[in-house]
């Protein structure tokens, strides 16, 4: 089973955010199961600048500008990488300039990668022809129109999965022209949507299945509420609608062997860990102290609940808790943080960054970490805290919900409590799961309990992988059933 995954990022190469951990884990989580994965990514600076082995299989004069399609290798990973220095050779982050603003021709960008996938998927490359093509989100997510309205002839089965429906591509109808597609493609069965072309939207009609990263996810996204406008056309395709919860990759996040960490550990010694808590102190300018340190690593976004713990903070802190906060967003949160370590700079620490370094080291020695989102599709943060006996404090939502055990009486005397859960959205039963996780920190024996139940919960690719497997398997017979 030959399949191409096509991403807009990847761990190692490129990342903001899960997708990427999610995109650079499944090669090798599939090869398992007799899947041969192949990525294609665009061909960012620190992408062309990472690839080995490369070797031209096509070049374009004018392909959205002058391009080439590569292929080649970086460490285990084999890529193809879409070389057009007009759309993707810019410094910084994949999809926004300097100032935080969308790259006015991301429309083109992301469609030049969708086409690129299609054109594979037809057979470009002959040393490898895939029998399924899996995009991932709305910057991937015109491959099934692509393949629906562009040359005749092969079409491999197309699986597109959700990360977050928050983020849907839409543009302006004048974007049809410059794409390459037809004009009857823009039909509400196609790419219209209320006007203008959505590219998610047009990628959940016209994929052969559709995944999303949690269980609890996939059935949210079909109700109002929480389905961002696409949720009549999510009921519609329900049948062809999954939730396949994400893993994390255990070999580069393991306690034990983990190079990011001060003091390395397992659930046998956890004692360890206090030399990681002291060097996240130091790190964030806290004192050396045995109360709970609890940390966030986080987008400062309301989606990510940070307005929430603002609200909360002073209640929090007054629990005797320290609070370290890594991460980016908007900068009203980003002032707020600012303002309130001025206020609290014993108790609270905060760096506006991104540090991939950092964050291993404050799972390894937080005591926990929170995570309020209002909406959670899968969430990654909290596998990692289980991992490393980083307590997560979680909303009760998507996958958040799906991977925690609230530590609730039945639970901690079951011995399967993993973390805390409270309502999302709400500030008061925020501040009652930090004060039920203040609590169990004071009882050590309990607290090391929900820290080992923690670290023995799979988290790995393996059921997912294995979840993945049979879903190409069950669409390509009908792929080639209905002549594709």
């Amino acid at each position: 089973m030959r399949v191409l995954s096509v991403a807009s990022e990847m761990v190692p190469l490129i990342k903001t955010g899960g997708l990427a951990d999610v995109a650079g884990a499944l090669p090798s989580a599939l090869a398992p199961f007799d899947v041969e994965m192949r990525t294609l990514l665009p061909g960012y600076p620190a992408v062309i600048d990472a690839l080995e082995d490369v070797e031209v299989v096509h070049a374009w004069t004018s392909w959205f500008g002058p391009a080439r399609l590569l292929t080649g290798r970086h460490g285990t990973l084999d890529l193809f990488v879409l070389d057009a220095p007009d759309r993707y050779a810019r410094p910084g982050n994949p999809y926004v300039d300097a100032n935080g603003r969308d790259w006015p021709d991301n429309a083109e960008r992301f469609a030049a990668l969708a086409a690129t996938a299609a054109a594979i998927g037809r057979g470009l490359a002959p040393a490898f022809v895939p029998d399924a093509v899996h995009a991932h989100d709305w910057q991937t997510a015109l491959v099934p129109a692509y393949l629906r309205f562009g040359a005749s002839g092969r079409r491999p089965a197309t699986v597109l999965t959700i990360h977050n429906l928050a983020f849907q591509g839409r543009f302006g109808a004048d974007v049809v022209a410059r794409i390459g597609l037809p004009s009857e493609a823009f039909t509400p069965d196609a790419l219209e949507y209320y006007g203008d072309v959505g590219y998610l939207k047009a990628g959940l009609l016209l994929a052969d299945a559709i995944t999303t990263v949690s269980p609890t996810y996939a059935r949210e996204i079909l109700t109002p509420e929480e389905g961002m406008g696409l949720d009549a056309i999510l009921r519609h395709r329900s049948d062809a609608l999954v939730g396949i919860v994400n893993g994390v990759d255990t070999t580069v996040w393991n306690p034990s062997t983990d190079a990011h960490l001060v003091a390395t550990y397992d659930a046998d010694r956890l004692d360890a860990r206090v030399a990681n808590k002291r060097a996240v102190e130091a790190r964030f300018g806290l004192a050396a102290s045995d109360d709970p340190l609890v940390c966030m690593i986080t987008r400062l976004t309301t989606q990510k609940g940070i307005d929430l713990v603002l609200d909360a903070l002073d209640d929090i802190l007054a629990m005797g808790v320290r609070l370290v906060v890594l991460g980016t967003g908007d900068r009203v949160f980003e002032d707020a943080l600012g303002a309130a370590q001025a206020r609290h700079a014993d108790r609270l620490g905060v760096l506006v960054t991104y540090d991939e370094r950092l964050s291993h080291l404050m799972q390894g020695g937080c005591d926990a970490i929170l995570i309020p989102s209002r909406f959670e599709p899968c969430g990654l943060t909290q596998l990692y805290g289980l991992r490393y006996g980083c307590v997560p404090i979680v909303a009760r939502t998507g996958g958040l919900a799906d991977t925690i055990i609230d530590a609730n009486d039945a639970a901690m005397k079951a011995g399967v409590a993993t973390g805390f859960q409270f309502a999302a959205g709400s500030g008061a039963a925020l501040r009652l799961a930090m004060q039920r996780a203040v609590d169990a920190y004071r009882h050590r024996e309990a607290w090391r309990a929900v820290q080992r139940a923690g670290m023995a919960a799979q988290v790995d690719w393996s059921t997912s992988a294995a979840a993945f497997a049979a879903l190409y398997r069950r669409l390509v017979p009908e792929a080639t059933a209905t002549g594709r």
